[in-house]
């Protein structure tokens, strides 16, 4: 058989005329088919090799169903029918195929052939149309790259025209826009909430990223909204609680700022959830109010002053620096003020280090953001409808979901949810956070 092996490889270049003189007529048409195949590339092969099994697999169902051909079993409860044109699903395209048709003895019902199911899934399909329309493929680009099924196969395939694409891409970005928005989040533990906003294609999406007990970073929801507000941030946190989000134990949450995002947090997860406001957003809302020339030297303050392992240290410095600019830029000094007890909950909490330079900030959620916003970088024309938007975003999201890795620092994030739990535990239902509480 080795030896066979070898021949039919020296064979694969040379002349199919050349094959019959050294092997039996039969293996070597079958030979010469695959050599040919060969020519054309691996991918060939195992698509001639696919359609070649699911017919046979057809045929073996069709046959555990009705018998034999030509068999007289009086007991059978089902006949052949002949077959039928249809298409199947190989190498991310459709490929016509002749179905067995298996009815019942009556005739008057068709039995369905569970492994042409197997085979016709359409969303093996659309999931091939996202991925790759994700990646950056345009609609007309699609059958340049699609797989190297072979010319004689290419020539049959369908499914690659530039409206069929669109239609699969819109079903299977609807489906990923259902996917994430019906999420059963009761199975997860959720020890950080993150939410920030994004302009995307001209409206503003707030998203949401719950951060688990071991690390595990799970996108969650989206709103798309005209601002990032507090009205939207409440309805993002209703929804996850509807879903099953259970903060009870306690939960960090991670905004960008705003009295409005802060209110809309506490409205929904009341004591349960402190806040932490992002140190780099505060850090570019403060300068922003400053001439250029004192910038730098503002900044590099407060870096230091949001880095202080002492939390009451830190907090104390802050206020005095407020008070420094307020004598020469007042509006520097009441964006520093806004919000400021909330630039040190994680540290209240207990957590130093890589762990706390990660949920001080919202980077989490923007460096997902940047992954949509590259899996639309071909987007030409966006429709007025926003839910071409919430689509296009929701599959972004997923998509960036499988590039995330645990959180930095994860192993403290055990310390974390003690501390949260403890500081549930002070609190009663109706207050809202409190600081001093925090430091104790």
């Amino acid at each position: 058989m080795k030896k066979l092996d070898r021949s039919a490889m020296r064979l694969v270049d040379e002349t199919d005329g050349h094959l019959a003189e050294v092997l039996p007529a039969e293996l070597a048409v079958e030979l010469a088919g695959i050599a040919g195949l060969c020519r054309e590339g691996l991918m060939a092969v195992a698509v001639e090799a696919g359609l070649a099994t699911a017919m046979a697999m057809m045929a073996s169902e069709a046959e555990t169903l009705c018998g034999g051909w030509n068999a007289r079993d009086p007991e059978r409860t089902h006949v052949r029918g002949g077959t039928a044109p249809t298409s199947v699903v190989m190498g991310g395209q459709k490929l016509p195929i002749r179905r067995p048709r298996v009815r019942s003895v009556d005739g008057d019902e068709e039995v369905p052939l569970e492994t042409f199911g197997v085979f016709s899934q359409g969303d093996l399909l659309n999931r091939v149309v996202v991925e790759r329309m994700l990646a950056g493929v345009a609609t007309r680009s699609f059958e340049r790259v699609a797989d190297p099924i072979g010319t004689e196969a290419r020539t049959k395939a369908t499914s690659t025209s530039k409206s069929t694409v669109s239609r699969r891409f819109v079903t299977g970005t609807k489906k990923a826009l259902t996917e994430l928005m019906a999420r059963n989040l009761a199975d997860l533990d959720p020890v950080v909430v993150m939410i920030d906003g994004t302009d995307f294609a001209g409206a503003t999406v707030v998203a949401s990223m719950i951060v688990t007990a071991d690390g595990t970073k799970v996108p969650v929801g989206l709103r798309l909204g005209d601002t990032e507000n507090g009205t939207v941030v409440t309805e993002v946190l209703a929804d996850l609680v509807e879903r099953g989000l259970d903060v009870t134990s306690g939960v960090l949450v991670v905004i960008d700022g705003g009295k409005a995002l802060a209110a809309g947090v506490r409205r929904v997860f009341g004591a349960h959830a402190v806040i932490q406001r992002c140190v780099l957003h505060k850090r570019r809302n403060v300068t922003d109010h400053l001439p250029k020339t004192d910038r730098s030297r503002i900044d590099s303050k407060l870096a230091g002053i949001f880095a202080d392992p002492d939390p009451t240290t830190g907090l104390r410095r802050a206020k005095l620096l407020a008070t420094e600019l307020a004598k020469t830029h007042p509006d520097a000094a009441g964006s520093l003020r806004e919000g400021l007890d909330d630039m040190f909950t994680v540290r209240r909490l207990g957590i130093d280090g890589t762990l706390a330079r990660t949920l001080t900030t919202t980077n989490m959620i923007e460096s997902m953001f940047s992954i949509v916003d590259t899996t639309t970088r071909n987007v030409k024309r966006w429709r007025d409808e926003g839910d071409m938007r919430r689509r296009w975003a929701a599959a972004g999201m997923l998509e960036a979901e499988t590039k995330f890795r645990r959180v930095k620092g994860y192993r403290q994030l055990d310390q974390l949810k003690s501390a949260l739990t403890r500081h549930t535990a002070t609190v009663t239902p109706t207050c809202h956070t409190d600081h001093n509480e925090l430091a104790a």
